[in-house]
């Protein structure tokens, strides 16, 4: 979609640091982080979030791009928390899909995004 900062950002537009790439997807730290580890998985094809009838084969892309930078960050035994805002009201800043993958310490069980422990 034009105009768009992460279409931009994941078809390689714009320089940014890759943690992971594949054909579908891409994966690279958060310019703002909430946590140690804060890192954004985002489609390479526009898709506005999660609800946009977005193929199977690129949600098991996405999973798969966590799974990859949870290992790579070394939280994948320790825990971490994954996150797709949709909407004004579900906080969504960017009008495309993207999940934020965050850990590196304890996180509040009833916060949300990036939440401070107890």
């Amino acid at each position: 979609m034009p105009g768009c900062l992460f279409c931009k950002i994941a078809n390689g537009e714009m320089p940014t640091d890759f943690l992971y790439e594949d054909d579908l997807v891409v994966a690279f730290p958060d310019i703002n982080p909430l946590t140690p580890t804060h890192v954004l998985v985002v489609p390479k094809r526009h898709y506005e979030n999660i609800t946009d009838n977005v193929p199977a084969e690129t949600l098991a892309a996405i999973a798969h791009a966590v799974k990859v930078v949870t290992e790579q960050a070394g939280i994948d035994k320790t825990g971490f928390r994954c996150i797709t805002n949709t909407g004004d009201d579900g906080g969504q800043s960017v009008r495309h899909l993207h999940v934020h993958v965050l850990g590196g310490r304890k996180l509040d069980p009833a916060a949300g995004e990036g939440g401070a422990a107890r």
